[in-house]
C-alpha cells in the first residue's frame, strides 16, 4: 500500500482492554485499509484474551491458578519476553514496578469511596514481591502460595508497539495508534508534519489538554492519579499503588514520557509516579523526553516548554 497523494485519513475506533481505542492512518484503497485495521485489532484482541486477568480462560488466569496454590508452569516465548521485561522494570525501579502487586485491588475499590483497613493491606503485602518467585525461562515457579501476576502495566503498551510494526509491514506509512491513551506513531503525516498529541491536565475535566507534544515517531504514554481515584476528606487517592506500602502514591499528579517504544514510555511514566519525590530526578537521569505535574501544581521536565507554550 504505497503512499500517494490520493490517500485519505481513515479512522477505525474500537474498544479493547477496558478502554476506547482507535487506529488512524492514511490509505488509498478502503478495502485494503479495512484489512489492515481488522488484522491489527484482532492482534490486540488476541493479547487481551491471553493476558486479561478478567478472563477465566486467559493464559494469565492459568498462571495465577498455579500461583495461588504454589507450583510451577512453563510459558511460551511471548510470555517469557513480557516476564523478562517485568524483571528489568523491577530492577530499574528498585522494586517499585512489581507485577505481583495487582493483588492490592482486593483492598482498593475506587468506586466505593471508602478506604481499606490497614490490616487488609498488610495481609496482601505478604503475598507481593517479584523476588519471592523464581523465573528461569521457560519455567515460572511460585514457592509462596497465594501470589498473583498482573500484566496491566505492560500489555497495552506492548500491544501498541506490536500493531504499529504490523501496520508498517502491511504497507501503512502514515498514522498512529491510540490504545486507551497510550500512543504509538506509525509514521508522520504524508507531508512530513508531526502528529499533535494532547496531554491531559490531571486536575481539569476529562479531555481538557494542558498542551500537546508534536511527534513524528515513537510512543507516548501518561500515568497519573486522575484516571481511577477517589476523594476522601479532600485528599485524592489514585490507582498507582506502592507495592511496598500498599497505599497510593501522593507526590506526582501525572507523568508523560516519550520513547521509541510505547512499552518503555509506559513503564517509565509509572516508575516515575512510584518514585514520588525522586521521580523527576530519575526521569532527568533516564534521559527520555518527559513532562510532569506534581500534586501542588508545579511542573517540569524536558518537554515543559513544548507542552506549556501558549496555545493559539
Amino acid at each position: 500500500m504505497p503512499s500517494s497523494g490520493t490517500e485519505s485519513l481513515l479512522s477505525f475506533p474500537f474498544k479493547a482492554m477496558g478502554s476506547p481505542c482507535e487506529l488512524q492512518f492514511y490509505a488509498g484503497v478502503a478495502d485494503q485499509a479495512q484489512m489492515v485495521a481488522s488484522t491489527a485489532i484482532a492482534d490486540v484482541e488476541r493479547l487481551e484474551q491471553r493476558y486479561s486477568r478478567y478472563r477465566a480462560s486467559s493464559f494469565l488466569s492459568e498462571i495465577n491458578q498455579v500461583a495461588s496454590r504454589g507450583g510451577s508452569i512453563s510459558v511460551d516465548e511471548e510470555t517469557a519476553g513480557l516476564l523478562n521485561y517485568a524483571a528489568t522494570c523491577h530492577a530499574q525501579s528498585d522494586g517499585l514496578f512489581d507485577i505481583t502487586s495487582g493483588i492490592l485491588r482486593q483492598a482498593w475499590d475506587f468506586k466505593s469511596g471508602t478506604l481499606p483497613q490497614e490490616q487488609q493491606i498488610q495481609a496482601l503485602l505478604s503475598r507481593i514481591g517479584w523476588h519471592k518467585l523464581r523465573w528461569q525461562a521457560p519455567v515460572l515457579d511460585f514457592p509462596v502460595p497465594g501470589m498473583e501476576l498482573d500484566f496491566g502495566g505492560i500489555v497495552k503498551e506492548y500491544a501498541a508497539d506490536r500493531i504499529a510494526t504490523l501496520c508498517q509491514n502491511l504497507g501503512i506509512r502514515h498514522g498512529f495508534i491510540n490504545l486507551g491513551g497510550d500512543i504509538r506513531i506509525i509514521g508522520p503525516q504524508p507531508d512530513g508534519a508531526p502528529w499533535n498529541i494532547g496531554i491531559q491536565h490531571p486536575r481539569l475535566a476529562q479531555n481538557v489538554a494542558i498542551g500537546n507534544v508534536a511527534l513524528h515517531r515513537g510512543g507516548l504514554t501518561s500515568s497519573g492519579d486522575y484516571a481511577r481515584c477517589m476523594l476522601i476528606d479532600g485528599k485524592r487517592y489514585g490507582h498507582v499503588l506502592n507495592p511496598k506500602t500498599g497505599w497510593p502514591v501522593q507526590h506526582l499528579a501525572s507523568v508523560t514520557v516519550v520513547s521509541d517504544f510505547c512499552v518503555v514510555a509506559g513503564s517509565a511514566s509509572t516508575i516515575a509516579m512510584l518514585k514520588e519525590e525522586t521521580g523527576p530526578r530519575w526521569l532527568n537521569d533516564l534521559g527520555l523526553p518527559h513532562y510532569w505535574i506534581d500534586t501542588q501544581g508545579n511542573s517540569g521536565g524536558s518537554l515543559k516548554a513544548l507542552v506549556e507554550k501558549p496555545q493559539s
